[in-house]
């Protein structure tokens, strides 16, 4: 019968080299994940998600799944650790980078005040493709949030906090640039009227309903909570034949929406805001009057006109005539 030989772990900063833990009698089968358990028992504040365990204080770090006696290290095992920072799961990532944009946009389309001139405070567009724009986009996200709950199957991974931050800085500030032009009480509505906007909608009907059946194709990969990744390939549903040519196609349909949103609303946030104010001010503001020279330039003065505007309050012309 032969005797397990345990191993003995000694974790040190990666750092300062300072001793953080040592850990005697580790069963050889245990892997990464196990010891920074044992780890987070010493030190609860670092959870597991939040530590980076490497055998060099510079080289890669270890995965959860790697076992110790496959590691080579003898008996006696040094590991270096590093703080990741605070974490969250992709679930809440996700949760958060989309919650975003659902809410700004809503600010911008009932026109919150401090957004746009006081006057214009929750004040409603005249044109209707400002509300559809509205629907399509609160639909696009709040379609993102069931997807995440319901739909989609994520790894135990995480992502920093700052990371984060950034993510939702980008997702939440194109959002509100997005927003901020198409509601805004300038906005003129897209060239061909009807016939663009009902062209748009329908693109982006198709493509909402093709990334969506992309996404259940997916969520089918894994459905017995195995872990063997298998190959994604096309089913009777038409929506799943672009896997014929790419392997991702739920990022195509995705282009596909935001394409289709551009063409309906003929508005890219990028492109000066002047461009569309010319096109508004043409037309007349809703809401407020007109400068009585119709938005061109007065006629030139005279210098008879002139000398009678600089002349004193009180004073009149003399002319003298010689005979």
């Amino acid at each position: 019968m032969s005797r397990t030989t345990f191993f003995e772990v000694e974790v040190l900063d990666a750092r300062t080299r300072e001793q953080l833990c040592f850990l005697d009698k580790v069963d050889p089968c245990s892997t990464i994940g196990d010891i920074k358990s044992l780890f987070c028992k010493t030190y609860p504040h670092w959870y597991p998600s939040r530590q980076a365990l490497k055998l060099d204080p510079s080289g890669k770090s270890l995965r959860d799944d790697e076992v110790l006696q496959n590691l080579p290290v003898g008996t006696t095992a040094t590991m270096y650790f590093r703080d990741l920072g605070p974490q969250l799961g992709w679930t809440m990532v996700f949760l958060a980078e989309y919650v975003g944009p659902l809410l700004t946009y809503l600010l911008f389309y009932l026109r919150v005040p401090y957004i746009y001139p006081h006057g214009f405070a929750f004040t409603s567009s005249p044109h209707p493709v400002v509300t559809l724009a509205c629907a399509c986009h609160t639909f696009h996200y709040a379609k993102r949030l069931m997807e995440t709950v319901f739909v989609h199957r994520f790894s135990r991974g995480t992502m920093p906090l700052r990371a984060i931050v950034r993510n939702c800085a980008y997702y939440w500030g194109f959002s509100a640039w997005l927003a901020y032009y198409i509601n805004h009480p300038l906005y003129t509505p897209p060239s061909y009227r009807e016939v663009q906007v009902t062209a748009a909608l329908v693109m982006f009907v198709m493509c909402e309903l093709g990334n969506f059946s992309i996404h259940l194709t997916l969520n089918s990969l894994r459905g017995d909570a195995s872990r063997i990744r298998r190959f994604p390939v096309p089913t009777k549903n038409p929506f799943t034949w672009l896997f014929v040519f790419v392997s991702c196609p739920n990022y195509t349909y995705e282009v596909g929406v935001w394409v289709s949103f551009t063409v309906m609303t003929q508005c890219l946030p990028d492109e000066h805001l002047g461009q569309r104010d010319a096109q508004g001010l043409q037309q007349g503001v809703q809401g407020l009057p007109r400068p009585p020279h119709g938005h061109r330039p007065p006629a030139p003065v005279t210098e008879g006109q002139r000398s009678e505007l600089h002349r004193p309050p009180g004073h009149r012309r003399l002319t003298l005539s010689m005979r």
